[in-house]
């Protein structure tokens, strides 16, 4: 773990100069829930409890100009790095303690899933996915929420990939239990694998994929051109939970809207691709 080792506080007034130790105490309890996961869920009320909280703090106006004046003041990018490393780490847990439960016949969406679970039915907009469609989420985790809320609501065709062999063991489980004959596929593979990433219409990037625009880079020249993307996204004192918003090649993509959304943990950036602006001659 790498801690920011600069103190910043004296360059800091009021809130703001709370803020290094706040930060610091949720970066230590976020790495200790993420090493402490043994499989097993006897931990996983603690995480709630974590997990909940910080939700609230990173959706609450009154954060937000303390956090300016705190990035402001320079030598604070390793800390936010590391509590974003962190925090993923153990959104990756809690989706597998939420799948554990689920399996052993418990379920429920509290806290941190109640926050997510609220806002993805609206993720698309005016282009939501309909029965005809088909639906990559990159990231997918152990719970694969918006697959099975797109796929239950619409019918639409769906597929998660993950980088993590347990997270796509657990959500395969998931999936049986729950899907009722849905269409919703799970996978370990790589998006230049995929013969479904030609056909997908929808496109959802989790906020917690930390290369998640090299690959809507990448994607760009296996997709079709109507396709539409949800990146999720944080920036401000959203950013100590979701990686950022970037800039794209402008050549390749467009950013047709952003849905800010004060009450949620992230924000959603939707992509289309850039039209040619060759005329003809």
């Amino acid at each position: 773990m790498t801690e920011s080792a600069i103190d910043i506080s004296p360059a800091l007034g009021g809130a703001a100069a709370d803020l290094p130790g706040t930060l610091h105490e949720y970066l230590r309890r976020f790495t200790s829930a993420a090493n402490g996961y043994d499989g097993s869920t006897r931990h996983a009320g603690e995480l709630e409890e974590l997990l909940a909280d910080y939700s609230r703090f990173v959706t609450d106006p009154g954060n937000e100009a303390p956090f300016a004046l705190f990035a402001a003041a320079g030598g604070t990018t390793d800390l936010v790095e590391e509590l974003r490393t962190q925090s993923a780490r153990c959104v990756a847990v809690i989706e597998k303690y939420r799948a554990l439960r689920l399996l052993e016949g418990q379920s429920g969406a509290e806290g941190y899933f109640a926050n997510i679970e609220s806002c993805i039915a609206e993720e698309f907009g005016a282009v939501a996915p309909t029965k005809d469609s088909k639906l990559l989420l990159v990231g997918s985790g152990s719970f694969p929420m918006t697959l099975l809320n797109v796929a239950s609501l619409t019918g639409a065709s769906t597929l998660g990939i993950d980088i993590d062999a347990e997270s796509i063991a657990l959500g395969r489980r998931v999936v049986a239990l729950l899907d009722e004959g849905l269409d919703i596929t799970l996978e370990g593979r790589e998006i230049h694998e995929l013969e479904f990433i030609s056909a997908a219409t929808h496109i959802v990037f989790s906020s917690t994929v930390p290369v998640k625009y090299d690959l809507l880079h990448q994607m760009h020249s296996l997709t079709r051109q109507d396709v539409v993307v949800a990146m999720r996204f944080g920036d401000g004192l959203k950013s100590l939970f979701n990686y950022p918003m970037q800039e794209v090649d402008p050549a390749l993509w467009r950013l047709a809207d952003t849905i800010r959304r004060p009450d949620q943990v992230f924000d959603i950036a939707l992509y289309v691709k850039q039209r040619s602006s060759r005329k003809d001659v």
